[in-house]
């Protein structure tokens, strides 16, 4: 039996690459990548790749993943524009390509930085509005309004994603300190975190990729956002080390100028749309997440 067609960017990322895995027995996979020696290692055999976006005739889903990594540098003005056209630009190009042939569906990615910062006593649901404006909601607002320019002829779902736990992603860079008992909360500890754990995040697409009659903006977050004083303690916990010492909030101004707001605000993200069509959380408490990506 011939096998649906999908095309994907970003997967070699942190969630692409675990779709991939868990789609290339259901789907003849095509992805496009910049590096195809590193691509071909980590994605195996089974994956064609590509390097530039194809004639997409043909093609069932279509899922979008791909853009400057965010908090990889100092958000200089020059990084903020890599940030906004690698999303930008490629969303429209996908666009393009498929209103030629319209796939099934078109997920592609946005975050929970759509929001920008809120008070932590503020539940934020996808139907929220008093929204600070700020660089990450420009950035995630444009990616989103680009994407869904592709409902004029397909079902699209917008993936707006917190903090994803798992081994590898933002665990990674901060596991050393807290193994050494360095670690603890930054800036007040009172922002708040919502994060989704990386079984759950994989899982989250796979649900929109087979709901057909689920469309628009998704909070990809656990259904328990912490704080960041909580998030440090928990991961404490579960080393079975102190995590006392706090960050003060010089010092990711220091590192990651304007980019400090990833750790120093927050928002409190609930997954309502998800929740409400049945979705069910593996990981919903923190600590379980930690443990799953721990062990």
């Amino acid at each position: 039996m011939t096998k649906d067609r999908l095309f994907i960017t970003g997967a070699t990322g942190f969630i692409g690459k675990a779709l991939c895995q868990q789609l290339k027995d259901r789907f003849a996979i095509t992805a496009l990548v910049r590096d195809q020696d590193k691509a071909r290692q980590l994605l195996g055999p089974e994956v064609e790749l590509c390097a530039n976006v194809p004639d997409l005739s043909g093609v069932q889903v279509v899922i979008n993943l791909a853009g400057e990594p965010i908090a990889a540098k100092r958000w200089s003005e020059h990084q903020k524009k890599r940030i906004t056209q690698s999303r930008w630009q490629l969303t429209e190009e996908l666009v393009t390509a498929m209103s030629a042939s319209p796939p099934r569906v078109f997920i592609s990615g946005s975050a929970i930085g759509f929001y920008g910062p809120q008070d932590p006593d503020t539940l934020v649901t996808e139907s929220y509005t008093a929204i600070s404006d700020d660089f990450g909601h420009r950035l995630c607002k444009g990616w989103e309004e680009r994407a869904l320019k592709a409902q004029e002829f397909t079902r699209v779902c917008v993936l707006r994603t917190g903090v994803v736990i798992g081994q590898g992603g933002a665990l990674e860079r901060i596991l050393l300190p807290f193994k050494l008992g360095l670690g603890g909360p930054v800036g007040s500890g009172r922002q708040i975190m919502s994060w989704i754990s990386h079984h759950d995040m994989v899982a989250a697409i796979l649900f929109l990729l087979e709901r057909s009659d689920l469309s628009g903006a998704f909070n990809c977050t656990a259904p328990t956002p912490v704080s960041s004083r909580d998030f440090a303690k928990t991961l404490g916990a579960v080393l079975g080390r102190p995590a006392l010492l706090p960050m003060p909030a010089f010092v990711p101004k220091l590192l990651l100028g304007e980019g400090a707001t990833l750790l120093l605000d927050g928002q409190k993200v609930i997954p309502k749309r998800l929740l409400e069509a049945g979705f069910e959380f593996r990981y919903p408490e923190l600590a379980e997440a930690f443990k799953a990506a721990l062990g």
